[in-house]
């Protein structure tokens, strides 16, 4: 297909960075691992695919700002255009080897992301989405799915690991939740799980306390295959708040209505 020159210069960038990734994935003993908080691992690998990124990035659109999770922000002289990058989303599955992590880069104009890549070097899968042009799964068009019976719905959380998040109000959702769906996932990288929803094989995804490079690019992965993302607690914007929901306009809905009760 032919996509955009901002969505080629992103998954060229993303593709150096996952062939890096995917090197380091074949020699994870052998990794320096370096701990940033409880649970909360960081290694050379991330390190060294954030710099591919900025580098690739940097070099095709000089000037556009840069926030990456590992290198924090960068200023640029376009303070209109900032990418949102998570160089390695899913960390702890990586270090574990387990082949469910990916590169996240959202393009920011004016605030609002407007083109998002999503990529999985460990199967190959490319998701790419730009504002009112779609979302893509490898070139294929993707929709979310079409469910309108929680009953029948599979959905994903986060789950707050030691040290981060609130244990009791996770327990006090996922008890509700899983009352009313058929299936509840928690798969370890909020990217791939935003994606997911947007390729259908999730129904719908929550989580809170995330940052925006977790969310930049699913956020409009989502939108762009039909589906609805805000803040769990308001109507705010996901990216703004750090907590997210999403799902077909029906599921987002009633995720919704459950959770939003619990937090007060």
């Amino acid at each position: 297909m032919l996509y955009s020159a901002t969505i080629n210069v992103m998954v060229k960038a993303a593709r150096r960075a996952g062939r890096s990734l995917k090197r380091d994935l074949g020699e994870i003993e052998h990794l320096q691992v370096s701990l940033k908080g409880p649970a909360n691992f960081v290694s050379l690998a991330d390190k060294r695919a954030e710099e591919i990124l900025y580098q690739d990035l940097a070099k095709a659109r000089p000037g556009y700002g840069f926030i990456g999770e590992e290198g924090g922000q960068r200023e640029g002289t376009d303070k209109s255009h900032t990418w949102i990058v998570d160089p390695l989303d899913g960390t702890t599955n990586f270090l574990h080897g387990i082949p469910q992590f990916a590169i996240s880069i959202g393009l920011a104009r004016e605030g609002t992301v407007i083109a998002g890549v999503i990529y999985n070097p460990a199967n190959d899968e490319l998701y790419i989405a730009e504002r009112g042009k779609g979302a893509f799964l490898n070139d294929q068009r993707l929709r979310v799915a079409g469910r309108r019976q929680l009953n029948e719905c599979v959905v994903a959380c986060g789950l707050p690991h030691i040290g981060r998040g609130d244990h009791d109000l996770f327990r006090r959702e996922m008890t509700a939740i899983q009352d009313q769906v058929a299936g509840l996932r928690r798969f370890g990288a909020a990217s791939l799980d935003l994606a997911f929803v947007a390729a259908g094989r999730l129904d719908g995804y929550w989580e809170r306390n995330l940052q925006p490079w977790d969310i930049a690019a699913g956020q409009i992965m989502v939108k762009e295959a039909g589906g609805t993302v805000s803040d769990i607690d308001t109507s705010g914007d996901s990216l703004v708040t750090g907590h997210v929901v999403c799902g077909n306009e029906f599921v987002h809905g009633e995720l919704v209505k459950t959770l939003r009760p619990l937090a007060k």
